[in-house]
């Protein structure tokens, strides 16, 4: 293999380089994948053949792609130019896009796939009348699709996550993302694994069967915005509340073309789902990713998952992989002051209209927003880690105390099913739900639209407030009415309770249930379970060693699902006069 003659022609064969790394192939990727191991070894050979052909200081970005290049010797490198010729090292599937990309992938022929994937049930499960039985319901109208998704999955050796299980973010945070990974993901919102320091992308269909079919993928080589963090979080400021000022400075689209990598003292002071928050939103800025350096917090959330040996591992890379070179240079540079960072609340209709909680109010009343917050939303891929529903009942927990109530809806949705077990052993949703919360499905439900809104007529214009991602008009609810305001769970939290856009928790005041007036404290969450996390209800399939003898399940009377019929093997001749479709500006 060209690795090991990498390795050979830069000493590492005669103990250079690596002295005092263990052999990364002894590692595996995830427990549910015992065989595949860790390739940092492989990795590192094919960054030394790019370093030395670049010659200059490598940024951790450039790091990672660069080190999963299908041939380091000769491809063209070029920052916004070039296109790479790429090795990711998993595939992840959401159930609504994995439909098509198995379809194309059984009509390839191969026995099975040639990286380690993933189906994920998570997009199909409609918000209506709380988890449990919006959970039996989707199970009922959408049993046709998870059939076929759980018996092709083990057909062609693919890792299936029920319905019930979680978002797929979540659940390839707690499982599968690792330090210097790179992850293609059938979801614009992959780069939430970011904050556990890989390279996350989300793709088409296409681009996922072409690397399970053990396939090149291709990338533009991206260019690179450095967002230097100084400073340290504090009160009510949360780690949302970065993106939400960066999306505010390089608007939805500043980011195209580029991966966004975090760097500087403040880095240290962020959590490791608290960077994966700040990731999962870059997909909002247009960016191809968003990743920080490999952080102690990285290596607590690895250890809490249950990863101590990654965690070990990654450590032990860390100068040479897993952070940038002193004098990696930027085409963008962008600096964030934690400590003089304000709480925001972004929106309506688009995520980069940024206001600092302080001025959100004013701008309401000027614009003529509807004032009356009608259901504020927490929970997600964006913000439903341990820590954010900690901060979030900390808040809820002061309200009971002085029997306070939600004035707006509330919903809660918890991100996996480890999340929602845990916090229920905690009695972190007993508060929640105590102020008038409902707790939904492990599921994205209203983040993407699916959502069986039944408190206003469509048309009608009202606010709601998320901790989610995204806010276009219609996103959430398909009212175009509806403004959606995006920021942290704790502020969603504190604004339901005071029941308005324009309340400011760092100001205002509430009215106790004897007529007297109080201020909410800043919120706090614990970073981590004291307890370690609840895995809770076994949700995951895993593929059986040979899928030979299993049938992928396909009703042929189905209006939903049609297997593909397989091309014809090309004869070696030009295809020769043939309709071309060519699109132009």
């Amino acid at each position: 293999m060209w690795c090991r003659r990498a390795l050979a022609a830069n000493g590492y064969a005669r103990g250079r380089g690596l002295v005092g790394v263990r052999n990364a192939t002894s590692v595996p990727v995830s427990q549910f994948e015992p065989s595949a191991k860790i390739k940092y070894d492989e990795n590192l050979a094919t960054l030394e053949v790019v370093r030395k052909r670049l010659d200059h200081p490598l940024s951790l970005a450039e790091k990672i792609v660069y080190s999963h290049l299908d041939d380091p010797q000769n491809q063209d490198i070029v920052r916004g130019e070039s296109y790479l010729r790429l090795r990711p090292d998993r595939v992840a599937m959401q159930d609504a896009t994995a439909q098509m990309a198995m379809m194309q992938f059984i009509s390839s022929g191969l026995p099975r796939v040639h990286v380690p994937s993933t189906i994920h049930c998570d997009h199909l499960i409609e918000a209506k009348e709380g988890a449990e039985t919006d959970l039996s319901r989707a199970k009922d109208v959408n049993k046709e699709v998870y059939d076929f998704l759980a018996s092709a999955s083990a057909k062609y050796g693919v890792g299936f996550w029920k319905p019930g299980s979680g978002i797929i973010h979540q659940i390839v945070l707690e499982n599968y993302a690792y330090p210097g990974v790179m992850v293609i993901g059938t979801d614009s919102h992959t780069p939430n694994g970011g904050g556990l320091g890989g390279i996350m992308v989300g793709v088409g269909g296409a681009d996922a069967v072409d690397v399970m079919a053990g396939l090149p993928w291709e990338l533009k080589c991206p260019k690179l915005i450095g967002v230097k963090l100084t400073g340290e979080l504090k009160g009510w400021t949360a780690p949302k509340d970065v993106i939400l000022k960066l999306a505010g400075i390089l608007t939805v689209k500043g980011g195209t073309g580029a991966i966004v990598e975090y760097y500087g003292p403040g880095v240290d002071s962020l959590s490791c789902t608290g960077m994966g928050t700040i990731c999962n939103m870059g997909a909002e800025i247009g960016a191809t990713t968003s990743v920080f350096p490999y952080t102690d917090s990285m290596d607590r959330y690895l250890r809490a998952t249950e990863r101590a040996e990654i965690a070990d591992l990654a450590t032990e890379y860390r100068k040479t992989l897993l952070t940038s070179d002193e004098g990696a240079k930027y085409d963008q540079i962008v600096e964030i002051n934690l400590s003089e960072l304000e709480p925001h609340v972004n929106g309506p209709f688009t995520p980069d209209l940024a206001h600092p909680i302080s001025e959100l109010g004013a701008r309401a009343e000027k614009e003529g927003w509807p004032m009356d917050v009608k259901v504020g939303l927490i929970g997600s891929c964006t913000n439903s880690s341990y820590e954010d529903m900690g901060r979030a009942a900390s808040i809820a927990r002061q309200a009971l105390a002085k029997g306070v109530k939600a004035k707006s809806g509330f919903t809660i949705t918890p991100g996996s099913e480890q999340i929602r077990a845990t916090i229920a052993r905690d009695g972190l949703d007993a508060p929640l739900k105590e102020i008038g919360g409902q707790v939904l499905a492990n599921a994205c439900g209203p983040c993407i639209g699916q959502w069986n809104r039944q408190d206003i007529q469509k048309g009608e214009k009202n606010t709601i407030v998320t901790s989610y991602n995204r806010n276009f008009t219609g996103r959430n609810d398909a009212n175009p009415a509806t403004h959606a305001f995006v920021t942290s769970p704790e502020l969603v939290t504190a604004m339901v309770l005071g029941g308005r856009l324009d309340f400011n928790p760092e100001k205002d005041t509430l009215t106790a249930a004897d007529g007297s007036q109080f201020k909410l404290d800043s919120p706090y969450g614990d970073e981590l379970p004291a307890r370690g996390f609840d895995r809770g209800e076994d949700t995951y399939q895993a593929p059986p060693a040979t899928g030979g003898s299993v049938a992928v399940t396909v009703d042929p009377k189905s209006d939903r699902l049609q297997l593909l019929n397989p091309f014809d093997r090309w004869n070696g001749k030009d295809l020769e006069d043939m309709v071309i479709l060519i699109k132009v500006k």
